[in-house]
């Protein structure tokens, strides 16, 4: 796989997760397609207003670190990202036990966008 796209959405995943929403809220139409939807960690389907009322009200203090990142191409315009995803409190101190987790990004004319996530708790 070309890793300018592996890295490429790598950086955006990051994005959803570390930005601000609240000070730039635009950027929940740039990364999430209207047609978004997730199955959250409980099992939930979760609609995309769910998920960009979680991205602006979550503490934009909040880091993630993501291991094991890789992509599978499913057709010229959509990717599956699979990897692991932790909390931390800084680069070394996990605070959570993580969680796998999956993305099906789709290229248009904005570029990339996710249109859909699953989360799946590590236990």
């Amino acid at each position: 796989m070309d890793d300018t796209i592996t890295d490429q959405i790598k950086r955006l995943e990051l994005k959803l997760l570390h930005s601000d929403m609240k000070v730039s809220p635009s950027l929940l139409d740039t990364l999430l397609a209207n047609e978004f939807e997730e199955i959250g960690d409980n099992g939930t389907v979760n609609a995309r207003q769910d998920v960009a009322d979680w991205l602006l009200n979550k503490n934009a203090q909040d880091r993630w670190l993501l291991s094991d990142f890789r992509i599978k191409r499913l057709s010229a315009d959509l990717v599956l990202a699979i990897y692991h995803a932790k909390k931390v409190a800084d680069q070394r101190d996990v605070v959570s036990q993580g969680s796998v987790r999956s993305s099906i990004w789709k290229y248009n004319t904005q570029g990339w966008q996710m249109i859909f996530h699953q989360a799946s708790k590590i236990v």
